[in-house]
């Protein structure tokens, strides 16, 4: 195999004739009851890591452990491709170092895409488990080795712009957010080299938060909203404790953006579930 270039993928069906990579130490000491497992030890400056079936989504009853080893003194830097995993219920573990409690980073889950993640040495693993209902696509993983002198792309937040291209220490990268939102953090960020001589970024990556606009809608969401207020005050399905049960009506109207509020022909709905989209 290149030392330039690792890609290894595992999928599903057992007859596949592609690369396979060399057994984890630990892939086959899977927990009582799983029936898949999978995984390797993958060297090489850089490489992908597929879930087994990806895209079309992965087996129940999981335990696969990938290893990823770099030259001596590097680093490991990871960036999601994709990522959605069955919330809650099948989990895929991080850790910094070989796949034991001491090197555990953090256990990820859901469909919300993570952020890139560093090594702080020249091994990292990741652990994919399934429990034996439901599942998704999976996830794409890349992988890179880093220099000791590099810091890594730092990835970029939802809704952000990011500005640069190399990674270095004293490369400067900048942040903006797309219109409507506004960045919450520092724009600017350059890649240093901390006192333990780790290359790494001085700041971490800003958000970019939503910016309350008033609707363009006007005047006829303002009506609307009107209509709804006539609604809760006048005709309640039944009297409040107290009228906190009033208020509590009004803030929630007060709160939500027109954009959110469902109305009906009925001047008071059987639910009040039923006057929003939540």
């Amino acid at each position: 195999m290149n030392r330039s270039e690792a890609t290894v993928t595992l999928p599903v069906n057992p007859r596949y004739d592609g690369v396979q990579a060399q057994p984890a130490p630990d892939s086959k000491q899977t927990r009582p009851g799983f029936i898949h497992t999978c995984g390797g030890t993958l060297k090489g400056r850089n490489g992908t890591i597929e879930s087994p079936g990806f895209p079309y989504g992965y087996p129940n009853g999981a335990n696969c452990t990938w290893v990823i080893v770099a030259e001596e003194r590097n680093r490991i830097h990871i960036v999601f491709q994709s990522f959605a995993v069955e919330e809650e219920y099948d989990f895929l573990s991080l850790y910094d170092g070989h796949p034991h409690p001491v090197n555990f980073r953090t256990r990820l889950t859901g469909f919300t895409m993570p952020a890139p993640v560093t090594s702080t040495g020249s091994i990292f693993s990741l652990r994919l488990t399934s429990d034996f209902a439901v599942s998704a696509h999976g996830f794409k993983i890349a992988y890179q080795e880093l220099r000791s002198s590099a810091c890594g792309n730092p990835g970029v937040p939802p809704k952000g712009i990011l500005n640069g291209t190399q990674f270095n220490v004293g490369d400067k990268i900048r942040y903006r957010c797309v219109t409507g939102y506004v960045l919450d953090g520092h724009s600017l960020l350059t890649c240093v080299s901390n006192t333990a001589g780790v290359s790494v970024w001085d700041f971490p990556v800003p958000i970019c938060r939503g910016t309350a606009a008033r609707p363009s809608c006007l005047p006829s969401c303002t009506m609307a909203a009107a209509a709804l207020y006539y609604n809760v005050w006048l005709q309640p399905k039944q009297p409040s404790v107290g009228g906190l049960g009033e208020r509590l009506r009004l803030r929630l109207l007060l709160l939500l953006p027109p954009s959110l509020l469902l109305f009906s022909p009925n001047p008071w709905p059987a639910s009040p579930r039923s006057q929003m989209v939540l």
